[in-house]
């Protein structure tokens, strides 16, 4: 018989993440690390795939793109419609390109979603039915989305307590797959398989104090509106947005303002607010996964305190203890 070796008895390729809430500085740390470590940028945020989105995103400059190359930047039009299964698969991608090179990996970006569906899979035992999304949608706007949300609780009681009342796309999505497969999406979530069962990973988590993060927030929002935000949403909104743009903080408080709804002090208050209540979320989020490294974003040591880390890892049979792996097998 022939012998299989374990899985971690030779030494796997490195994926690395940094993550955290918007504004904690994880884009000047990305670009410090990328240089020390020999690694190209993948991004991890879901509105930066967008063309246009420039400043509501947060993007990397020019300059920075040319001298560390990322990925997934600028591929997509306001127009198009992009999910988690389209972000995986051009990840997915991107990361053997980047090791054909013989470079690392470094994902950096705040969509905890997209973090998930990289490390755990995605399913794909289930296809697509427009005309049925479209039969939900229309339910949605007469009914609103907590009769949706009802609905799914009948029919898949796990994934509705994961996904919030208001959450229509996702709700929608858990109620086509029930209606194609007669499976609840929480079951056949169960059986897919990410880059945990493939390649050793270390996530680091940015974080700091949530009053000086706060403060970030407020000031990136007035550096927003100072580099022209007004302007950038505007011509956006001249356009069709997809479902997907239109979720981007910060398209509906321009709105509002262009629209002569507020002015535009409210309109910087309001979309401070709304960003920190995001970073919230976010943090909220992250911190419900156990295989985050969290680190102190205002650690003048952070660059090295990381390599001796990645060190130390790599020294071990495997960057992820095999307890915290997903169970394949059910």
């Amino acid at each position: 018989m022939t012998h299989r070796p374990e899985p971690h008895s030779h030494p796997q390729p490195k994926i690395i993440f940094l993550t955290g809430p918007t504004a904690v500085g994880k884009t000047e740390l990305s670009l410090k690390l990328a240089r020390k470590i020999n690694a190209e940028i993948i991004s991890l945020d879901s509105m930066q795939v967008y063309q246009g989105i420039d400043i509501l995103s947060s993007k990397p400059g020019l300059k920075q793109r040319r001298e560390i190359k990322h990925h997934l930047i600028d591929i997509l039009s306001p127009d198009k419609e992009f999910d988690a299964a389209c972000y995986r698969r051009l990840a997915v991608k991107a990361i053997k390109d980047i090791y054909q090179k013989g470079k690392i990996p470094l994902f950096v970006g705040g969509t905890g979603l997209y973090l998930k569906v990289l490390l755990e899979g995605i399913f794909t035992g289930a296809g697509k039915d427009e005309a049925l999304r479209q039969e939900f949608y229309h339910e949605a706007e007469i009914l609103g989305s907590e009769h949706l949300h009802q609905k799914l609780k009948e029919v898949d009681k796990e994934s509705a307590a994961r996904i919030h009342p208001h959450d229509t796309k996702r709700i929608i999505r858990a109620l086509e797959v029930y209606k194609l497969t007669g499976k609840p999406i929480s079951e056949l979530q169960k059986k897919r398989k990410g880059l945990l069962d493939k390649y050793e990973v270390i996530v680091f988590g940015l974080n700091k104090d949530r009053e000086v993060l706060y403060k970030s927030i407020d000031r990136r929002v007035d550096e927003m509106f100072e580099r022209g935000l007004v302007n950038e949403v505007k011509k956006l909104l001249t356009g069709n947005l997809s479902l997907t743009c239109k979720q981007a903080i910060g398209i509906r408080e321009i709105r509002d303002y262009l629209e002569g709804k507020h002015d535009l002090e409210q309109a910087k208050d309001l979309l401070k607010k709304n960003t920190r209540n995001y970073a919230k979320r976010q943090l909220t989020w992250f911190r419900k996964d156990k295989k985050i490294i969290w680190l102190d974003a205002d650690d003048k040591q952070l660059i090295k305190r990381i390599q001796s880390l990645l060190s130390k890892l790599a020294s071990l049979s495997g960057l992820i203890p095999r307890s915290s792996r997903r169970t394949q097998s059910r």
